[in-house]
C-alpha cells in the first residue's frame, strides 16, 4: 500500500510540475521525501501532495529537498585550476567569445566561480546558468554567501569581487552581470547547442543509469566539436566514446570531431 501511495505521488508530481521523480534513484528519493513528509505531519504521500499543491511554501521546500542544494566556490580547487590553465586557453584560442553553460547550477556558486575565472583571464564569454529549483535561482541572483561557501575561493578574488556584510559576503555586479539564470529541467527540457563549455557537477549521482546515459548524449549534442563537458569528482564517465567524447583531463571530456 505504501509503495502504491509513493508511486501515485510520483505520477501526481509529474502531472503538476513536469518533473519525473522516477528518473531519480528511488531509495534515496523516497527516504528523503518520507522524512520531509513525516516532519510536516502528513500520514501519507497523497495527503502530502494535496498540501504541496495548495501551499507554495511547502512546495518550494519539497523542491529544495529534492534537488539538494549543496555548493561552494571553487569546489575541488585543483579541477578549477585545470579549467583555468589548460582547458579555457585551448577553447579561447578557437573561439574569441566562449559560450558556456553551468547546468544544475544550484545557488550560483559554480557559474560565479566560472565568471571569476573568466574575469581573471580577461576572456569574453556568455555564461548561462540553469536549475530546476526557482528558490535556488532566486538565491543565486541575490549573490549573497556565507564564508563557508567561500573557503576555497582565492583570497585576492574575495577582496576584489565581494563586499562583506556582518554575516555574509555579497558578490559584485561585475561578476553577476556576466551570468544569465533561467529555470530548466535537465530531464525534460530541450538543450541549446554550440556550447564551448558545459559544467554539470555533482548532479548525476542522483539519477538512474538510464537517465545519466540519456543526459550524456544530450550534453554531447549540445557541445561544439572540441567543446568540453566538466563533471563532478564522483562522476567519471566510463567509455566516453559512446557519447562522442574523449578524456582531455580527469573529469574533463572533449567532444570529438
Amino acid at each position: 500500500m505504501e509503495d502504491k501511495d509513493f508511486l501515485q505521488f510520483i505520477a501526481n508530481v509529474k502531472k503538476m510540475t513536469g518533473i519525473d521523480l522516477a528518473l531519480y534513484k528511488e531509495a534515496q528519493m523516497k527516504r528523503r521525501l518520507t522524512s520531509l513528509r513525516v516532519k510536516r505531519g502528513y500520514q501519507s504521500f497523497s495527503q502530502y501532495f494535496d498540501a504541496i499543491a495548495k501551499d507554495k511554501e511547502l512546495f518550494y521546500e519539497f523542491l529544495d529537498r529534492m534537488t539538494i542544494n549543496v555548493s561552494e566556490f571553487f569546489r575541488n580547487p585543483g579541477r578549477w585550476e585545470v579549467l583555468e590553465n589548460k582547458i579555457l586557453p585551448r577553447l579561447a584560442a578557437k573561439s574569441p567569445r566562449l559560450k558556456c553553460w553551468s547546468a544544475a547550477c544550484s545557488t550560483g556558486e559554480e557559474p560565479y566561480t566560472l565568471s571569476l575565472i573568466l574575469l581573471r583571464k580577461r576572456l569574453e564569454a556568455t555564461v548561462l546558468a540553469s536549475d530546476i529549483d526557482e528558490g535556488a535561482i532566486a538565491k543565486a541572483k541575490q549573490g549573497v554567501y556565507t564564508d563557508r561557501s567561500l573557503q576555497d575561493c582565492p583570497k585576492e578574488l574575495v577582496s576584489k569581487y565581494f563586499s562583506k556584510d556582518t554575516l555574509s559576503y555579497r558578490i559584485s555586479d561585475e561578476v553577476k552581470n556576466r551570468v544569465t539564470f533561467k529555470k530548466h529541467n535537465l530531464l525534460a527540457d530541450p538543450f541549446d547547442s554550440q556550447f564551448d563549455l558545459i559544467i554539470c557537477r555533482n548532479v548525476m549521482i542522483y539519477f538512474t543509469e538510464e537517465a545519466k546515459h540519456e543526459l550524456y548524449h544530450k550534453f554531447s549534442r549540445a557541445l561544439k566539436p572540441g567543446g568540453v563537458l566538466f563533471v563532478g569528482s564522483t562522476e567519471q564517465i566510463f567509455q566516453p566514446q559512446q557519447y562522442q567524447l574523449e578524456t582531455e583531463d580527469t573529469f574533463f571530456y572533449r567532444k570529438m570531431g
